[in-house]
């Protein structure tokens, strides 16, 4: 697989910010088959980064109404990479 294959988006919300603040973690949203060892080597091609951990979490999808209707988000795999110290990924900032 191609690196950016594997990576999606990067996820951000108030848990993701914090975790990037206080313990160097940033968080993505990868592809459901991929494994650890396969985000790792892409994360550091992508962002030339060095990686010390990858924790993923396959994330279930909400079920959502409207009206009558109801529907399912889609499911979906997450990684939290855990980065050296004095690395960063700089994706929104200056935005």
């Amino acid at each position: 697989m191609i690196a950016y294959d594997i990576i999606k988006r990067p996820v951000v919300s108030e848990k993701t910010t914090l975790q990037k603040e206080k313990a160097n973690q940033v968080t993505f949203e990868v592809r459901p088959d991929a494994n650890r060892i396969e985000i790792r080597r892409a994360v550091e091609k992508i962002f030339k980064v060095k990686v010390v951990g990858v924790s993923t979490a396959h994330m279930e999808g909400k079920i959502k109404r409207r009206g009558r209707v109801l529907g399912k988000r889609r499911n979906w795999k997450k990684a939290i990479i855990t980065l050296a110290p004095g690395e960063r990924i700089d994706i929104f900032e200056g935005a």
